[in-house]
């Protein structure tokens, strides 16, 4: 089954995403641009993971509950969980990790937990941004406990992409598949390694950077599980 999905975008919960990046207004215009999987992936948190749920149940899309952490190392790293509850349960392991930092909206901007109606339900006070007290093989490890997978994102980014930062991808972490920039999969970067299974998502962080019917996944059916097992490399 031939799909097309985004599985990198933010919502304005995340402190750099764009206030109109509500749970509705993300799923209205993914199903405008014809997508059939979406991903939402604030920064160490899945707080608004239920509104976008709800959304998108309306609008009949399929949503694979995600986050973006972010290691020790600065590096960041998509999750993607096989259940709302799952994800949930995992956001408030990775949040006591999170420093008590508080955010400086008017510096960072806001981070608003919305409800399905895209109405406030509360801020979120400490800065998501902050790198979690985990390292990343910790993380890793934290994502798997919680029924997880993780990939490497942006991988050829020099910000907070692993390679740049690491140098390399430790093989004990056991990667199957990685997250390229568009720009780097147009400059080829996608052939460093064959065996890996690639993602290039938007990392939209307002409503029109989401991605047209560009990024195609063959999936048995269309669900979290199948998904996961693609990232797994199964």
């Amino acid at each position: 089954m031939l799909l097309y999905a985004d599985l990198h975008i933010h919502s304005c919960l995340s402190p750099c995403g764009d206030e109109l990046m509500t749970p509705n207004n993300i799923v209205n215009m993914a199903m405008l641009k014809g997508l059939d999987i979406i991903s939402v992936t604030d920064h160490n948190t899945c707080a608004n993971l239920p509104a976008v749920f709800c959304a998108a149940r309306r609008a009949g899309i399929t949503v694979i509950p995600g986050m973006e952490l972010e290691t020790a190392e600065e590096v960041h790293t998509l999750a993607y969980f096989p259940s709302l509850e799952a994800a949930m349960k995992f956001s408030d392991a990775a949040y006591s990790f999170l420093p008590p930092i508080e955010n400086n909206p008017r510096f960072f901007g806001e981070q608003t937990v919305l409800d399905e109606n895209d109405e406030p339900v509360r801020t979120e006070p400490r800065l998501l941004l902050s790198p979690l007290s985990l390292s990343l093989e910790e993380g890793f490890e934290l994502v798997r406990q919680f029924g997880g997978v993780a990939v490497p994102a942006h991988i050829d980014r020099p910000s907070h992409g692993i390679i740049p930062i690491l140098g390399f991808i430790n093989p004990h972490l056991n990667v199957r598949c990685v997250e390229v920039s568009p720009l780097g999969m147009a400059n080829g970067f996608s052939q460093y390694d064959p065996r890996m299974r690639v993602l290039s998502s938007s990392d939209a962080h307002d409503l029109g950077a989401i991605l047209e019917r560009q990024q195609e996944l063959d999936l048995p059916e269309c669900s979290a599980e199948a998904f996961l097992a693609y990232i797994s490399g199964k």
